[in-house]
Protein backbone atom coordinates (compact mmCIF):
# COMPACT_ATOMS: atom_id res chain seq x y z
CA UNK A 1 0.00 0.00 0.00
CA UNK A 2 1.00 3.46 -1.10
CA UNK A 3 1.91 5.93 2.22
CA UNK A 4 2.88 9.33 2.81
CA UNK A 5 3.50 11.42 5.57
CA UNK A 6 3.03 15.22 5.21
CA UNK A 7 5.68 17.18 7.35
CA UNK A 8 5.90 20.78 7.82
CA UNK A 9 7.13 23.77 9.00
CA UNK A 10 6.05 27.23 10.10
CA UNK A 11 8.20 29.75 8.66
CA UNK A 12 7.93 33.75 9.73
CA UNK A 13 8.75 35.26 6.38
CA UNK A 14 6.12 36.16 3.33
CA UNK A 15 4.97 33.08 0.95
CA UNK A 16 7.26 34.97 -1.70
CA UNK A 17 10.59 34.61 0.14
CA UNK A 18 10.14 31.62 1.22
CA UNK A 19 9.35 30.52 -2.30
CA UNK A 20 12.11 32.53 -3.94
CA UNK A 21 14.40 30.91 -1.57
CA UNK A 22 13.40 27.55 -1.77
CA UNK A 23 12.74 27.18 -5.45
CA UNK A 24 16.37 28.05 -6.55
CA UNK A 25 18.27 24.33 -6.35
CA UNK A 26 21.37 26.47 -5.76
CA UNK A 27 20.28 26.65 -2.02
CA UNK A 28 19.77 23.02 -1.43
CA UNK A 29 23.12 22.39 -0.31
CA UNK A 30 22.50 25.26 2.93
CA UNK A 31 19.45 24.14 4.26
CA UNK A 32 19.59 20.10 3.05
CA UNK A 33 23.17 19.39 3.74
CA UNK A 34 22.87 15.52 4.73
CA UNK A 35 21.85 15.01 0.94
CA UNK A 36 23.65 17.43 -1.12
CA UNK A 37 27.12 18.56 -1.31
CA UNK A 38 26.76 21.11 -4.24
CA UNK A 39 24.43 22.02 -7.09
CA UNK A 40 25.14 23.26 -10.40
CA UNK A 41 23.07 23.84 -13.94
CA UNK A 42 25.04 22.15 -16.39
CA UNK A 43 23.48 22.86 -19.34
CA UNK A 44 20.19 23.79 -18.38
CA UNK A 45 20.22 20.72 -16.32
CA UNK A 46 20.28 20.75 -12.33
CA UNK A 47 23.19 18.33 -11.07
CA UNK A 48 23.69 17.64 -8.05
CA UNK A 49 26.93 15.96 -5.92
CA UNK A 50 25.38 13.43 -3.08
CA UNK A 51 27.03 10.99 -0.78
CA UNK A 52 24.62 8.42 -3.84
CA UNK A 53 26.93 10.32 -6.42
CA UNK A 54 25.42 12.31 -9.18
CA UNK A 55 21.74 12.98 -8.78
CA UNK A 56 20.10 15.07 -11.38
CA UNK A 57 16.85 17.36 -10.23
CA UNK A 58 14.17 18.91 -11.38
CA UNK A 59 11.85 21.31 -10.29
CA UNK A 60 8.40 22.42 -10.85
CA UNK A 61 8.15 25.69 -13.23
CA UNK A 62 7.52 28.92 -11.35
CA UNK A 63 4.68 29.59 -10.32
CA UNK A 64 2.36 31.71 -8.25
CA UNK A 65 0.61 28.53 -6.27
CA UNK A 66 3.62 28.05 -4.29
CA UNK A 67 4.24 24.61 -5.58
CA UNK A 68 7.89 23.13 -5.10
CA UNK A 69 7.26 19.38 -6.36
CA UNK A 70 11.00 18.16 -8.09
CA UNK A 71 12.10 15.11 -8.84
CA UNK A 72 15.36 13.26 -7.78
CA UNK A 73 16.95 10.88 -10.46
CA UNK A 74 19.73 8.99 -8.32
CA UNK A 75 22.76 7.34 -10.32
CA UNK A 76 21.04 3.90 -10.30
CA UNK A 77 18.44 5.76 -12.80
CA UNK A 78 15.74 5.39 -10.06
CA UNK A 79 13.47 8.81 -10.56
CA UNK A 80 11.33 9.49 -7.09
CA UNK A 81 9.12 12.15 -7.31
CA UNK A 82 8.99 14.83 -3.94
CA UNK A 83 5.81 16.85 -3.58
CA UNK A 84 6.76 20.28 -1.37
CA UNK A 85 4.32 23.64 -1.02
CA UNK A 86 4.87 26.37 0.79
CA UNK A 87 1.09 28.23 1.59
CA UNK A 88 0.74 31.43 3.48
CA UNK A 89 -0.11 30.83 7.63
CA UNK A 90 -0.94 33.27 9.68
CA UNK A 91 1.86 36.23 9.27
CA UNK A 92 4.27 34.13 7.81
CA UNK A 93 4.36 30.75 5.77
CA UNK A 94 4.13 26.85 6.16
CA UNK A 95 6.53 24.54 4.42
CA UNK A 96 4.79 21.12 3.59
CA UNK A 97 6.90 18.24 1.86
CA UNK A 98 4.81 14.72 1.39
CA UNK A 99 7.85 11.98 2.30
CA UNK A 100 6.73 9.25 -0.10
CA UNK A 101 7.05 5.61 1.71
CA UNK A 102 9.53 3.67 -1.44
CA UNK A 103 8.88 -0.20 -1.95
CA UNK A 104 10.06 -2.29 0.78
CA UNK A 105 11.15 0.62 3.23
CA UNK A 106 10.66 -0.88 7.08
CA UNK A 107 8.60 1.57 9.54
CA UNK A 108 12.09 2.48 11.20
CA UNK A 109 13.37 3.75 7.59
CA UNK A 110 10.49 5.66 6.72
CA UNK A 111 10.67 7.16 10.37
CA UNK A 112 14.31 8.27 9.43
CA UNK A 113 13.65 9.80 6.29
CA UNK A 114 10.58 11.82 7.99
CA UNK A 115 13.28 12.92 10.47
CA UNK A 116 15.30 13.94 8.23
CA UNK A 117 13.06 15.55 6.18
CA UNK A 118 11.84 17.65 8.73
CA UNK A 119 15.80 18.39 9.64
CA UNK A 120 15.85 20.30 6.69
CA UNK A 121 12.75 21.78 6.78
CA UNK A 122 13.74 23.08 10.01
CA UNK A 123 17.22 24.02 8.59
CA UNK A 124 15.28 26.13 6.07
CA UNK A 125 12.92 28.06 8.34
CA UNK A 126 15.87 28.95 10.56
CA UNK A 127 18.07 30.18 7.43
CA UNK A 128 15.19 32.40 6.15
CA UNK A 129 14.29 33.28 9.71
CA UNK A 130 17.73 34.82 10.57
CA UNK A 131 17.93 36.90 7.10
Amino acid sequence: MAESRHVSVYVGRSVAEVYAYAADPRNLPAWAPGLLKSVENVDGQWVAESDMGRILLEWAPENPYGVLDHHVTVPSGERFYNPMRVTALGDGSEVVFSVRRQVGMTDAEFDRDCAAVQADLDALRDILERR
